[in-house]
Formats: C-alpha cells, structure tokens, sequence
C-alpha cells in the first residue's frame, strides 16, 4: 500500500501541535510519557459520505478522557472540532472518491520531568490529529457481516473500574492485546474476544461494545467495567426509536450461549453480528433480525450501505509476513 492510496500524488499531513506536517514526520519523542506508561487520551472517529459521524461526541469523551488522566488539554471541544475539520479538509484531495476519513486523535502528556530541560525536545502535552484511509481498517471483513463472529472468551479479564477506570479511553490496553493473542489462537473461524471482569460478567469487547439479543429485549452490561462506547449509545438510540426494548443488566457467558442473538458494536464497523459462542451456533446460527433491522436503520440514517461499502472495497491486502494485526500473531511475538 502507498502513503497516499489516493486521487493524486502526494503525502497526508497530520496535525502537529499547532502546524500539519507529513504524515512521515509525525514521530513522538522516545522520552515521552506516552513511550513510558502508555499515557495517552485518545479517539479514533469515522465518516460517512465524508462527513464525521458523532465528532462532538468523541471529543467530548477526549477531553473528558485528558481530565481524568490529569492531561492539561488546552484545547476545547469547538476548537478540536475546527481542527479535525482542518485536517480533513487537508487530506481531501489525497482520498479516493468512494473512501472515507478514520481520524486519528491523540492526546500525550509529553516529556516525563527528569527529561524536560535536558533534550532538544519541546515540553507540554501533545495534539496529533491523523487521518487515515478507513478502507484499510476494514478492507476484507465482508464476510463478518455474512457469517458472524464466533464469540471467544479469554483467560484475561478486564481489568474493572477499582482498579483502573476503563471509562477513560486511553492507550493503556495491554490486557486488550493479550487477549486477542488468546483469541488468534483459538482452533475457530471468525473469533473476537469477549472480556468479562473479575466477578465473572461480560464487560466489552478489545475495542468493541457488546449486545445481546433474548425474548425481543435488547441487553448489555451495565456500563460499570467497560468503555462507554459512542456506537454503543448510538444503538441504543437507534432501538429506541425502532420500538425495541433495551436494558443494562449483568450478562454472564451462560446468557451469552443462550442468546437468540448478539453483535458487537465500534466505530469503523459499526455493527459486526456474531452467530456462535465458542464454535457453537447461538441462537439460529444465523445474523438475526433484530440486528438487521438495527443496521439497516443506521445505513439509512447515515445514507450509506454499511455492508454494501465495505464489500465494494474488495478483500483485504496480505499482510507482510510477520507482521501483527489485532487478530493474527506469530509464534515469533512471544519473544
């Protein structure tokens, strides 16, 4: 793939403190905070027909996020609207005419005190704004909406709020990693991992929100141990007006193997079914109709063919050998 994929020659730019600058040339210090401690506030967004979807939304959470980590952001929500809006406007003429804009956005504290002073590096907290092709996010995955995900649950838990409030989205996710290395290695076809939390209940997924489907009734975690997702609420708003009844409850895997049906929810594909727990079939076997109706309401209300967009985009580029992905790891990443 080329830096660009796109209408015309050139390079994207990426916010950077105040200025664009290529994309290539957007590299943090080695003594950031962000290096050290995983010290980042962050959201990734998307767009439909060019336009962002529930922005203010996302940046509302990020600059709650930035608080909650002592971030001093100075940015408001307006002026972080402005700037996304700049770099989309930026990186326009290097998008393919079908594609649509994934952003990129990261807040770190910058450099730790011991180094502040001693390198030829800046201090204060960093603004990067990227905006990324989201084609190649989700190039490929046409057959999730078709056959649904098999539903995988890991020996790693999630980590609850006590210990670490998982409300706040930030970059610190290792145990998000370790269980989708468990996940790339079950024996299945289509697996996703799903987190429940010391007590036993499902949280949410590496990345994703979780719902179930049981008697008609819309269900998902009580909102406790997980990130409150903006794709979440959006289907929840969405079953609302749908007529579909909806309640947090505590879910446990035994609910999840007697679903009727389930689905995962997150930003750059929006609604994912899932049709068997652990290689079994849940419910029919089959995505379900609440879920279609579900998605079919936010296609229409974003005037895009979610699924439709997606398979247009043709199937996915092989990755480089060794290289990760979210779901794929070689033996080699053990170390």
């Amino acid at each position: 793939m080329s830096h660009t994929d796109s209408k015309r020659g050139g390079e994207r730019l990426v916010y950077w403190n105040g200025k664009l600058v290529p994309e290539p040339e957007a590299r943090l210090s080695i003594y950031d905070s962000a290096l050290m401690f995983g010290d980042v506030a962050f959201e990734m967004t998307r767009s439909f027909n060019g336009k962002q979807f529930k922005l203010r939304g996302h940046l509302e959470r990020l600059v709650a996020s930035a608080a909650w980590l002592r971030i001093p952001l100075r940015e408001t929500v307006e002026e972080l609207e402005s700037i996304c809006d700049e770099v989309v406007r930026a990186n326009e003429p290097l998008f393919a005419d079908d594609d649509e804009h994934r952003l990129l956005i990261n807040v770190t504290r910058g450099l730790l005190g011991i180094y502040d002073g001693r390198v030829n590096v800046p201090s204060g907290p960093n603004l990067i704004v990227a905006d990324f092709p989201l084609r190649w996010t989700v190039r490929g995955s046409e057959h999730l909406y078709r056959e649904g995900i098999d539903i995988f649950i890991p020996s790693q838990r999630m980590i609850p709020a006590q210990l670490l409030e998982p409300k706040v989205k930030n970059r610190n996710r290792i145990h998000y990693l370790m269980a989708n290395i468990e996940a790339s290695r079950y024996n299945g076809k289509n697996a996703w991992a799903l987190l429940v939390d010391p007590d036993g209940f499902v949280t949410e997924g590496t990345g994703s929100n979780f719902f179930i489907v049981k008697n008609g009734e819309l269900l998902s975690a009580e909102p406790r141990n997980m990130l409150r997702g903006i794709s979440r609420q959006y289907v929840i708003e969405l079953a609302a007006g749908l007529g579909i009844p909806f309640r947090e409850v505590n879910l446990e895997p035994y609910d999840v193997m007697t679903a009727d049906e389930a689905f995962f929810t997150c930003t750059p594909f929006c609604m994912v079914p899932a049709t068997s727990y652990l290689g079994r079939p849940l419910g029919a076997g089959t995505v379900g109709p609440i879920y279609r109706r579900l998605i079919d309401a936010w296609s229409s209300n974003v005037g895009v063919d979610i699924v439709g967009q997606i398979a247009g985009w043709g199937d996915a580029e092989t990755s480089k050998p060794g290289a990760a992905t979210p779901y794929s790891f070689t033996d080699d990443d053990n170390g």
